[in-house]
């Protein structure tokens, strides 16, 4: 059973100032490729569906990210607030990888996200694109983990 002490805050009803604070610590959680640490915000129930995936629980988002950062090497994600109320985020985001044989991709999508009262996340839906792009055409440079405060965001970029 869930207690308010396990919370996540900020805690629904949303508004621009929390759920831009939502999206952030998310874009950060997401840097870190800590699956256990980012497995943390969503609920013990969590529903997903990432592209044509179902993944459902702690456990099945551990594995699913675990997976996902031995394929996405050097990944850097940027996340943008689009739209909020209540107890639900709208974000589109663009993350950078490559794979094992060097290709590199720019990954684009939106995600839908509903949370519990507890500011955990029962339900997340994301719609992705990957775009192979040259070395020369990324745009995420920083070091591995946390994006810096001061690096551009997705407007920003032209993204």
């Amino acid at each position: 059973m869930i207690k308010e002490d396990d919370s996540r805050p900020p805690l629904p009803p949303f508004n621009l100032e929390t759920a831009t604070q939502k999206v952030r610590m998310a874009e950060n959680a997401w840097n870190s490729r800590d699956p256990i640490k980012v497995s943390q915000a969503y609920s013990s129930s969590s529903a997903w569906r990432n592209r044509s995936e179902f993944i459902s629980g702690r456990d099945q988002i551990v594995a699913f990210l675990t997976k996902k950062w031995n394929k996405e090497l050097d990944y850097r994600l940027v996340k943008e607030l689009w739209a909020y109320n209540e107890n639900r985020i709208a974000v589109r985001f663009a993350y950078e990888w490559h794979d094992d044989s060097g290709n590199w991709f720019r990954s684009y999508g939106n995600e839908n996200w509903q949370f519990d009262k507890f500011g955990l996340m029962a339900h997340r839906i994301a719609s992705i694109n990957d775009l192979l792009i040259s070395i020369n055409e990324r745009k995420f440079h920083w070091p591995l983990g946390m994006r810096p405060l001061d690096h551009p965001g997705l407007s920003e970029m032209g993204l």
